[in-house]
């Protein structure tokens, strides 16, 4: 018998034996309560997924087709038509274009200014600190749509009406971002800066080499949301510009849904629009996803 052979036959060891009569047999009704789950969990997938589908397919679609069978999700004739008219018929990209400023500009603000505040909150005594936190947490309370008619008393007030920075200062901080650093940065341990503050480093040296690179999990977090909630931002652009060279993705979209720059229903041209316009935030998700708030990043051992 040749190696190869022996081989073959050769029995198991007593381990692999043991590992294999130690592996735990799930019961009947474990197994049909899991598959159970498993197929809700698809039926909810295929619900939120289907709405995406139709959109895309129907993007492809000629006008008449999207309007005689809207629900299919392979066109009977593909068009690019569609799409064409966006980028070279329309407005389309100068709205895509602006909506990119504004989005990179408050991104990074908002990253800047919620981590110092944060930091501030969390670390520094000052008198008012409590009251302050306070109000911060008052300002999350409040919807969105009661401050339009004051922010725009304000920008008006302030002589920057119909411009870039209209449209960016207003946007460079938020509530619920500044909430989430000082929360972050009250988890890290005071003793990590000790040591920097014996070496002679300042309070802001200290937050921008020590604190800040451990607050990496925060950070992302920040970036995400800033980057969706500016990019999908519409009730602020609507009372910051009345320019047509100042419109902004989510108000050219919106002009385009109620009718206002086209004739007849044109639901590819909508369609694809809107789907344009979700590319970005997907692509940023995806990305970054893995590292939303992850505390483990930054640990450091007592």
């Amino acid at each position: 018998m040749s190696t190869t052979a022996r081989a073959r036959v050769q029995p198991r060891s007593p381990s692999q034996r043991l590992r294999n009569l130690s592996r735990p047999q799930l019961p009947t009704s474990a197994i049909a309560g899991r598959s159970l789950l498993y197929a809700i969990l698809i039926v909810l997938a295929i619900i939120y997924i289907a709405p995406f589908l139709v959109q895309v397919a129907t993007s492809f679609k000629t006008d008449a087709e999207a309007a005689s069978n809207p629900m299919s999700l392979i066109p009977a004739t593909w068009s690019s038509a569609a799409y064409e008219k966006l980028f070279l018929n329309s407005d389309f990209p100068v709205w895509f274009q602006n909506s990119a400023i504004v989005t990179v500009f408050v991104t990074l603000g908002r990253v800047f200014f919620n981590s110092l505040a944060g930091y501030a909150l969390a670390r520094l005594h000052f008198r008012g600190r409590n009251v302050i936190f306070a109000l911060l947490i008052a300002v999350m309370s409040v919807p969105g749509v009661v401050l339009l008619i004051p922010k725009f008393l304000v920008i008006n007030q302030l002589g920057i009406y119909d411009t870039y920075v209209a449209m960016i200062v207003p946007l460079l901080t938020d509530a619920a971002g500044v909430f989430i650093m000082k929360n972050f940065f009250e988890s890290i341990p005071a003793s990590v800066e000790e040591q920097a503050r014996i070496d002679g480093a300042g309070t802001f040296r200290v937050f921008w080499s020590i604190v800040l690179p451990m607050a990496r999990p925060a950070l992302v977090t920040i970036i995400i949301l800033s980057f969706q909630g500016s990019w999908n931002e519409l009730s602020h652009f609507i009372v910051a510009t009345q320019s047509p060279e100042l419109t902004t993705l989510t108000k050219g979209v919106a002009s385009l849904a109620s009718g206002q720059l086209s004739q007849g229903t044109q639901y590819p041209l909508k369609l694809a629009a809107a789907a344009i316009m979700t590319i970005p935030v997907a692509v940023m998700f995806f990305i970054f996803q893995k590292r939303i708030m992850n505390t483990t990043d930054g640990a450091v051992k007592e």
